[in-house]
């Protein structure tokens, strides 16, 4: 029995271990990504601006700089989970569409014939129809 439970602290404490190293390599990598993009960034301003727009260069500080205003003002820290609609307009649209498209494919095949045969007239009707009421 005491076994057991000591088997189960070790292999608890050394899940938290692997998450916590996880984590710290993440964090480093995210860093070392952030570095990285920000020389990029002044690289790019350096070699495009000052001749396109007459701006000056810029040292690694301030791309990063601007880089971290960029994402203040334009970025708003939301990440890639941010839902833009609520979920009930999400849900009403999803049940609207599948309501709308059930798969069936099969009368697909007469598209063709129809259009060569009814879809020109009905379409070219139409549009005398709009022509008049706009006169």
């Amino acid at each position: 029995m005491n076994e057991h439970v000591e088997h189960r602290v070790k292999s608890k404490v050394k899940n938290y271990v692997k998450g916590f190293v996880k984590v710290l390599v993440m964090i480093i990598a995210a860093i070392i990504f952030l570095l990285l993009f920000g020389y990029g960034f002044m690289l790019l301003w350096n070699w495009l601006m000052p001749d396109v727009f007459g701006l000056p260069n810029l040292t690694y500080w301030k791309a990063v700089g601007i880089l971290v205003m960029a994402k203040l003002l334009f970025g708003h820290f939301e990440g890639k989970s941010h839902k833009k609609h609520p979920k009930k307009i999400r849900e009403h649209f999803g049940v609207q569409r599948n309501k709308s498209c059930n798969g069936d494919f099969t009368k697909w095949e007469y598209y063709d014939e129809f259009w060569e045969e009814e879809g020109k007239k009905a379409f070219e009707g139409y549009i005398e129809r709009k022509q008049d009421e706009k006169q």
